[in-house]
């Protein structure tokens, strides 16, 4: 009965989230965190199994899509003035998350979640405003070279957390770095060989293709890699990440896949993710002493680190588009609720901090989201 409840109620979740999104005008995504809560709260979103797989595997298909918005071809084609811009941006983050966590003695843990990037979102504002926003496109850019940081730092973290400084995490980082070498080696590989074979491209996926090999293909990779992660030992977001980043790269002359793979995805699975993330939240929280405040400061110094670095970019972009570019950055949402629930199963941080951090998470979309929408409609024009 319990299973029955909990399928019943993400069905209407899911399918009442759009109407309420439009009715609030808030991003559907925040909607089905909220009411993931809310339902949480009232015991109809146990945590059984078969939600956590679900949630997880969404969790992970949001990764896959976040890497099919990123093409490596035109990272490393990027204007190299842009690029540095880019990795000066990112370095700064770290740089002020070092120096405000060691001045506040937050927990060393703090240093990895402030300068968070995830482009999953970022993929969810493309797909509310559209191509043709510089702003949008340079954050996509380099939001994608943030990510993959960030996920570096996310295994990196887990192998500490999980066999502590020593043999077995030297060897995680072995691996790590091995197995990035052996991924940017094939990315080599498969481009010269579809340059000297581009129709293997379309033998791989068909242009007329009434059997959808490019959805199996696709799927088929992003399983693959899922495998050879757990295989591995290391953060299979990654490998559901690189997968995505595969299909978008190489196989580009299938526009329409990205489209079917995202309608899918945030029509679903995407959805589940979001729903679990709020259930997991406790609305009692909400009433300990300093919660909400801890969680607010979260928020700030999260947004406030990103617009502060977002200023390398003076001459490339306009003031507006800057402060626009680090919302965008600013609600690293399942990275921030990845990494918050690897310390807390770890013990390194209490149930305190991890309801904070939940709480921010929310908070930061909320606000990101909001403050997007107003500038974009208060500039009366295109970003």
């Amino acid at each position: 009965m319990n299973e029955i409840t909990i399928i019943v109620t993400i069905s209407l979740i899911i399918f009442a989230s759009p109407f309420l999104a439009k009715t609030f005008r808030l991003p559907t995504s925040v909607i089905e965190i909220a009411l993931g809560t809310i339902c949480g709260a009232f015991g109809l979103l146990a945590h059984v199994p078969l939600f956590e797989l679900v949630a997880e595997f969404g969790f992970l298909y949001l990764m896959f899509l976040a890497g099919l918005e990123v093409d490596l071809k035109k990272i490393f084609t990027m204007d190299k003035s842009t690029l540095k811009r880019g990795i000066v941006y990112i370095a700064m983050l770290y740089l002020f998350s070092f120096s405000i966590s060691k001045y506040f003695a937050f927990s060393d843990v703090f240093i990895a979640i402030f300068p968070l990037i995830s482009v999953g979102l970022i993929a969810a504002l493309r797909k509310n405003y559209g191509k043709g926003h510089q702003w949008l496109d340079l954050s996509i850019a380099i939001g994608s070279l943030g990510e993959v940081i960030s996920i570096a730092v996310l295994t990196i973290l887990s192998a500490a957390l999980e066999f502590g400084i020593g043999s077995d995490f030297l060897k995680s980082i072995l691996i790590l770095t091995i197995f990035l070498a052996i991924i940017l080696s094939i990315f080599k590989v498969l481009q010269v060989l579809f340059w000297w074979n581009p129709e293997l491209k379309t033998t791989l996926m068909p242009k007329i293709d009434n059997e959808e090999q490019d959805i199996r293909l696709s799927m088929a990779l992003l399983f693959i890699f899922i495998a050879i992660m757990l295989y591995l030992h290391l953060e299979v977001a990654f490998g559901a990440f690189i997968a995505g980043i595969i299909i978008a790269t190489f196989f580009e002359h299938k526009r329409s896949l990205p489209h079917k793979l995202s309608s899918f995805g945030f029509g679903f699975l995407v959805p589940i993710f979001f729903i679990y993330t709020g259930s997991s939240f406790k609305i009692s929280s909400l009433f300990i002493e300093g919660m909400v405040s801890s969680a607010l400061i979260i928020t700030a110094i999260m947004i406030v680190i990103r617009i502060l670095a977002a200023q390398v970019f003076i001459g490339v972009i306009g003031f507006k588009e800057r402060v626009l570019y680090a919302l965008s950055h600013a609600m690293p949402l399942t990275l921030l609720v990845a990494i918050a629930t690897i310390a807390y199963h770890a013990k390194v941080i209490g149930e305190f901090e991890y309801m904070a951090f939940i709480l921010a998470s929310i908070i930061e979309v909320i606000v990101s989201m909001v403050t997007i929408k107003t500038l974009i409609k208060l500039s009366g024009t295109r970003s």
